[in-house]
């Protein structure tokens, strides 16, 4: 993935990233699924409103929508994080908080060091 955009809002860092391809709702829900395990306090929401799911499998089997965001803390960065994604589309908003000092300063270049590796592990889940 492609960090395209970073701004500071308070006490978080907003973030934009490009898939390589235009993806669909399969492929977004393979991610989330991939992931779901490396969260604490998980909540998954579709078109913002949160779903509750017994087991992580549900997720493959949820009704095409507009957009599917997995929020909690990140077992691997270690931090508070909200991803969403937008169907049909090749574009994938990151919130992730200032929890850490790896993610106190906003720099891009840092960000995308920081944050790069674990984009494009996603993006790769999306496929398998």
């Amino acid at each position: 993935m492609l960090l395209i955009n970073i701004k500071d809002n308070g006490n978080w860092i907003n973030s934009v990233w490009n898939l390589t391809y235009k993806v669909g709702w399969e492929h977004i829900c393979k991610a989330v699924n991939s992931i779901y395990d490396f969260y604490q306090d998980t909540e998954i929401l579709i078109e913002n409103k949160i779903v509750n799911i017994v087991d992580k499998k549900e997720i493959l089997e949820f009704t095409e929508s507009l957009n599917l965001t997995v929020r909690g803390v990140s077992t691997i960065i270690k931090v508070p994080i909200m991803i969403t994604f937008h169907n049909q589309t090749d574009l994938v908003e990151v919130i992730v908080a200032k929890a850490t000092d790896e993610f106190k300063q906003i720099d891009y270049q840092k960000f995308n060091i920081s944050l790069g590796q674990y984009m494009d592990s996603i993006e790769l889940a999306m496929y398998r």
